[in-house]
């Protein structure tokens, strides 16, 4: 089968490896249908050391259930499957509190020796407890929006649930990428009536206008947090959902919050050391709060929106390539010629 693999920074090629194998009777193989290059990409893609072994790419994928292990039960070859960015058994404490990315035996994927989403076909452990089956025979023109569930989606809800957004509370989302816009669409699906999008990508910015956006503020820094102090009254908004990931992200958060708001964090940090002291957080009441998705926990409650189409946050992707082109899919969006690249191999 192909697969991408990246062997350092700006490096991904697509390469012939042999077909994935069963491991564990808790396995399931799974022949990806779509595939997409997610912004925590291009992390690595700007910074990894160049190697002689290509790490394994992509963590978001739908596909079809091959072949199951022999003591997989809730799945059969044949399933339709969404698969959330990380794979868990379903069964241990963690995952029954909601935080399957802390799961005893879980992981994710593209290490430890297995495989990433962008490839033709995937070992998926612990399948039971990972995968969720999609009714049989639904419209390929969902794809788009039922991949967002596999982290995108489900990481902008994580941002919202973790900032405790009602329709009391005013939200700023700092980063206008695809997370940063399923944070306003799900800010507004809890009932938020104000949210400041900053964002100074104006295609990106009219998308998060139609998702439920009210205000947009291109300036960053000192100036975009002047502008956001000036629309809320001096006070800043009760919720940052800060969706970028580098320090003067978080600096920008830091900045607009009103005292005693929330600081969700889902942009993945860029940074160990950040302002978290008396005068940016402790003095104020400020909360520090977000993480990594726990996607899996969040995919039922959303999943009938998507089926139906009275949500639809297949919007962000705006760019589909071939398994073959993944390397121009990267270049598209570290360029920003692209919001979100699908991957139909």
């Amino acid at each position: 089968m192909r697969a991408a693999f990246m062997y350092g920074a700006g490096d991904v090629r697509v390469e012939t490896v042999p077909d994935p194998i069963l491991n564990q009777p808790t396995d399931a193989i799974v022949r990806i249908v779509r595939a997409c290059v997610c912004g925590s990409d291009l992390h690595p893609f700007h910074d990894m050391p160049a190697g002689a072994v290509g790490t394994p790419m992509g963590h978001e994928f739908l596909g079809v259930v091959e072949e199951v292990g022999s003591e997989v039960r809730t799945l059969a070859p044949g399933d339709f499957v969404i698969a959330p960015f990380a794979w868990s058994d379903g069964t241990c404490d963690f995952c029954r509190e909601g935080l399957q990315t802390s799961c005893r035996h879980g992981g994710f994927w593209a290490g430890n020796g297995i495989g990433g989403g962008q490839a033709e076909a995937i070992r998926v452990p612990q399948a039971d407890g990972t995968l969720v089956k999609i009714p049989a025979g639904v419209d390929a023109a969902l794809y788009p929006s039922l991949l967002t569930l596999s982290d995108v989606y489900g990481t902008g809800y994580h941002a919202a649930v973790r900032g405790r957004v009602t329709a009391r509370t005013t939200v700023t989302v700092i980063g206008d990428g695809a997370v940063g816009l399923m944070a306003v669409l799900s800010a507004r699906q809890l009932g938020a009536e104000r949210i400041i999008l900053m964002g100074r990508h104006t295609s990106r910015t009219d998308l998060g206008r139609e998702f439920g956006a009210t205000d947009v503020v291109a300036a960053r820094g000192e100036e975009g947090i002047a502008l956001v102090r000036e629309l809320t009254g001096g006070d800043g908004t009760h919720v940052v959902l800060e969706a970028v990931g580098h320090l003067p992200a978080y600096e920008q958060a830091v900045g607009v919050v009103r005292a005693g708001g929330v600081i969700s964090r889902v942009g993945v940090p860029q940074y160990e050391q950040a302002p978290v002291g008396f005068g940016s957080l402790f003095g104020p009441n400020v909360t520090l709060t977000g993480g990594p998705a726990p996607v899996r926990a969040y995919i039922d409650r959303l999943l009938p929106g998507v089926l139906d189409g009275s949500v639809q946050p297949g919007k962000v992707f705006d760019r589909t390539v071939s398994l073959s082109e993944t390397p121009e899919g990267y270049r598209l969006m570290d360029s920003r010629e692209a919001l979100k690249v699908l991957i139909a191999p």
